[in-house]
């Protein structure tokens, strides 16, 4: 079965708590309400994944509890710190080593990667996520081993703000 892959750009964070290092920052609150909407979402349009790979920061870890719980998504959540301060190639390097059992994959994580892993995965073109945006590409292969660039087509983008109540 062809592989997919959901990136999801963490939701809209706290920058009003002084001191706390850039890991610890929590969600605001139209970050936490994006989160769980577009779980709902996922869930809804038929698109849970396999599995849900998180960078341990706290923004990005509640985004995936969040959204998992709001769209009752049966699948685990990994947390690795590579995914926290990683790069495009760093983060292909990582999904080489993904089992192939999974078939649909969310990494759940931060700009500016994730726009240019997009964008490296498509082959071109200029990819901007906003704070809680999912964007799904279709890889065309059967071996997380083979993933590389230019491999990925576009499948949908969703962008909470689109969607607000």
């Amino acid at each position: 079965m062809t592989k997919q892959l959901i990136l999801f750009r963490h939701g809209k964070s706290d920058w009003g708590t002084e001191g706390l290092p850039d890991h610890d920052r929590p969600l605001a609150k139209r970050g936490i309400k994006a989160a769980q909407h577009m779980g709902k979402l996922v869930a809804t349009a038929d698109q849970i994944p396999d599995l849900v790979r998180s960078s341990t920061a706290l923004r990005a870890r509640t985004t995936a509890e969040l959204a998992m719980t709001a769209g009752s998504w049966p699948c685990p959540l990994e947390l690795n710190p590579a995914l926290y301060d990683t790069t495009p190639l760093a983060t292909l390097d990582f999904l080489r080593m993904t089992p192939d059992s999974i078939n649909r994959l969310i990494l759940v994580g931060h700009e500016p990667t994730w726009s240019t892993l997009a964008s490296l995965l498509m082959g071109g073109g200029q990819v901007q996520m906003p704070t809680g945006a999912m964007i799904s590409l279709e890889l065309g292969l059967d071996s997380w081993a083979t993933i590389a660039p230019d491999r990925g087509c576009l499948h949908w983008l969703l962008i909470p703000r689109l969607f607000a109540n």
